[in-house]
Formats: structure tokens, C-alpha cells, sequence
């Protein structure tokens, strides 16, 4: 009884490495508190005519001005900003460029099995990329533009850019970015050649166990 146990404990480890999961490194944009910054995304401000000094953008307050123009944040989802005055202007002389990034490790996934889904928005444009690919582009903040990806995934670490464009605009020209993840997925790795072997053992005792308990 114990090795009969035993085996389908191993054949059930074996046949379960390969079932789907969701992609656990993909995160919502604002999910922690409001005002607080945003350690899921590292900004960078390639080109800008306004001093970025911070590395890590920060979360917006829900009653304070530009959200009021932006798409009203969630609990699911909040608008970060490249400083913690959001209603900073920005770019008045030429347009301002943010990227976002956000890294996540599929270290352990089968990497050509991955695929995701989403929806963004941005003050004012956004190109998306995936390891430096573009996968998707769109602009404006008063409404969802949907993203995906099923391809162009790589082992281990992947980066995923959002690259925003701020128009320029001699005052009150805010900017950030709006993102939520929809729905993700991904196989495990292929088991080792051990592993394989594992199962067939397991399975092998388990059908021992059952021709015995048939003559019995």
C-alpha cells in the first residue's frame, strides 16, 4: 500500500510540472498605496526638458488633479508618474520620452509556451516592448487600449518596456502611465530525462499494485 502511494505521488509530481500557470512577475501599474513609489517599475526619462531625478516612478492620490482628466484609478490599478507631484508640467518646449520598465523571471517555464494580455493607457503616447521587440503602440489617457503578447519570450529574465511620449505643452502637461494585466499563462519547463524516468517507475508500480490486488 505504501509503495503504491508512493508511485502516485511521483507519477502526479511528474504529469503536474507540466500544467500551465499565470506569469507571477507580471504587475499591475499603482498597486501599493497612493503616493508611495512604485518599486514593480524602474523609470528612466531618456529625453526631457524637466530634471528626472528619480529612479522609481511614484503612485498617484485618487482626488487630485490630472486624475480627474485620466482614467479614474481602481483597486485594481493605479496612474504612476515620473515624480511625486503628480500634477507636475512637463515638456514645455519638446516632447519628453519616460520608459517604464517592468522584469520578470520565467526561470524554470517552458519561455515559448508564454503568453499574456492587458490593457494601458498613457499621457500622452506609449510604445510597448518586449526584450527591446515593439508588441504594441497607443495613445491617450481617457480610455483602455489593449496589449498582448504570445511570442518573443525568452528563459530566465524578460523586460518588458513601456515607453511614453510626452507632448510638449508650455504648461499644465502632466504625464504618466496606466497598466493592467488581464490574464497570463505559461508551461512548466519539459521535465528532465530523470524525471521521465521517475514517472514511468511510478506508473510501472502502479500497475504492479493493481494486477496484484486483481488476482487478490
Amino acid at each position: 500500500m505504501k509503495r503504491t502511494l508512493l508511485a502516485a505521488a511521483l507519477a502526479a509530481t511528474a504529469v503536474g510540472s507540466a500544467n500551465a500557470a499565470a506569469i507571477s512577475g507580471l504587475k499591475n501599474t499603482g498597486t501599493g498605496a497612493a503616493g508611495t513609489p512604485d518599486s514593480n517599475y524602474h523609470l528612466s526619462a531618456a529625453s526631457s526638458d524637466t530634471a528626472i531625478s528619480a529612479t522609481v516612478p511614484t503612485i498617484t492620490i485618487d482626488n487630485q488633479w490630472p486624475i480627474n482628466l485620466w482614467l479614474a484609478n481602481s483597486d485594481t490599478s493605479k496612474w504612476i508618474t515620473p515624480t511625486a507631484s503628480q500634477s507636475q508640467s512637463f515638456d514645455a518646449w519638446s516632447a519628453g520620452t519616460y520608459t517604464y520598465t517592468l522584469n520578470f523571471d520565467l526561470s524554470g517555464y517552458n519561455a515559448a509556451t508564454a503568453a499574456f494580455t492587458g490593457r494601458l493607457a498613457a499621457d500622452n503616447s506609449v510604445v510597448v516592448k518586449l526584450n527591446n521587440q515593439v508588441i504594441s503602440s497607443a495613445s491617450g489617457f481617457t480610455d483602455w487600449s489593449a496589449f498582448s503578447a504570445n511570442s518573443g519570450f525568452v528563459s530566465g529574465i524578460n523586460q518588458l518596456d513601456f515607453v511614453v511620449s510626452n507632448w510638449a505643452q508650455n504648461g499644465g502637461n502632466p504625464t504618466g502611465l496606466r497598466v493592467e494585466f488581464l490574464s497570463s499563462g505559461i508551461a512548466a519547463a519539459v521535465p528532465e530525462p530523470e524525471t521521465y524516468a521517475m514517472l514511468l517507475s511510478g506508473l510501472a508500480i502502479l500497475g504492479y499494485a493493481a494486477r496484484r490486488r486483481k488476482r487478490a
